[in-house]
């Protein structure tokens, strides 16, 4: 019988995660946490014969959140510009799951079309050791240019 060995998990620290806006690439190394979200939108069915509602698959909407902390002007920028001149920043995270240990190898997610929902644009907290800030953001659409693969059986 198969079973996951311990040492395929997949750690949370290791991994890596750029955003690219206008082909330029910044590096997210202050993320704490980044977590993207796919839900469906699906509408209710009632046809005849059938008492239950049934349910059908018509679209879905991308959103996600990262933590990180706060050592970068990079969102507050895209805000700023946002706010003076009304045009508006999208853009694309990578993010790549790789730990050395796992036989999985990595996986690679592009979320394309990300738009910034909201920024903190000032902060004070004299009970923080690290000044953290939680950003949201939509994505219109996604790639997995490379996924995991079966761990080894060894």
């Amino acid at each position: 019988m198969p079973f996951l060995n311990a040492r395929d998990s997949i750690s949370g620290q290791e991994g890596r995660a750029y955003a690219k806006v206008d082909g330029v690439v910044e590096e997210l190394f202050y993320i704490k946490t980044l977590e993207a979200t796919v839900e469906k939108e699906k509408a209710e069915i009632k046809t005849l014969g059938r008492r239950g509602t049934q349910h059908k698959a018509v679209g879905w909407s991308g959103s996600g959140s990262m933590t990180i902390y706060y050592v970068t002007s990079y969102f507050r920028k895209m805000m700023y510009t946002y706010i003076k001149t009304g045009k508006d920043v999208y853009f694309e995270i990578s993010v790549t799951n790789e730990d050395p240990t796992s036989t999985i190898g990595a996986q690679t997610v592009v979320l394309k079309g990300c738009n910034l929902d909201s920024v903190i644009v000032a902060k004070l907290d004299t009970e923080s050791d690290a000044l953290d800030e939680e950003v949201s953001f939509t994505f219109d659409d996604l790639e997995i240019p490379e996924q995991f693969k079966a761990p080894s059986a060894n």
